[in-house]
């Protein structure tokens, strides 16, 4: 039976964390939260809906990802696959099933939740959002051929190729640095799409200007960064 773990960076998401962990599926061996310095109840909320919970006081997306892996990596029984996805509920969790499929019956290693826009509820992501996930993906296909049509952060990858990766990025380069070192180790990969809704609360990202031009500049930096590598 494939070993699925999921690690679900959370900061703030005391309103949706238990309704995210409730609709994953039970296929899920394992579901991990890192509560990424919240104050409000984020970590007993996810307690109490049966969630392992760790706590990475470092700020920042990237850090809370790295904390999950260390502890997958210490754990007896490595998994073969690992889901990240957001604690905001603005994913859809039960079709977590559709994003690891690929991955178990095809033999794909990584697979990105495509939000379609024809899935995507109104307001569901702002203007640089979209402009800012078109610019990245038409830059990774002029510069590395790819056929990347989003930065989702709802995705699944094989463990080992995860391991592969050496990932590094602490804030919120950290899906743009998967993707294109996915292209550069020549991973096999397919993009999902998938149902994407308004958020529950306010995003630390999108729902700030400093937030949004932060991640937009560190996004492109990582793509120069590997235009210039060999």
């Amino acid at each position: 039976m494939t070993k699925i773990k999921v690690i679900i960076p959370a900061y703030n998401e005391a309103d949706s964390i238990t309704h995210v962990i409730n609709d994953i599926p039970k296929i899920v061996e394992e579901v991990i939260v890192v509560n990424n310095n919240s104050n409000d109840n984020t970590e007993i909320n996810a307690k109490n809906a049966g969630a392992t919970v760790l706590t990475e006081t470092n700020r920042g997306y990237g850090f809370a990802c790295l904390k999950g892996m260390t502890y997958v990596a210490e754990q007896k029984e490595l998994p073969d696959i690992i889901v990240f996805l957001d604690g905001d509920y603005s994913d859809y969790p039960e079709e977590l099933t559709k994003i690891v499929k690929p991955i178990i019956e095809d033999d794909i290693n990584f697979v990105i939740g495509a939000r379609d826009k024809k899935l995507r509820e109104n307001g569901s992501m702002t203007g640089p959002q979209v402009f800012g996930n078109w610019l990245a993906t038409t830059l990774m296909k002029i510069m590395f051929r790819s056929t990347f049509t989003d930065l989702g952060p709802f995705r699944a990858i094989k463990y080992n190729s995860l391991l592969d990766l050496k990932m590094e990025d602490k804030t919120y380069g950290w899906t743009v640095e998967m993707q294109l070192k996915a292209l550069k180790q020549k991973l096999s990969y397919v993009e999902v799409p998938v149902n994407y809704r308004n958020r529950i609360g306010v995003s630390k990202v999108s729902g700030t200007v400093k937030g949004a031009i932060f991640a937009g500049v560190k996004i492109l930096t990582w793509i120069f960064k590997y235009s210039f590598k060999k």
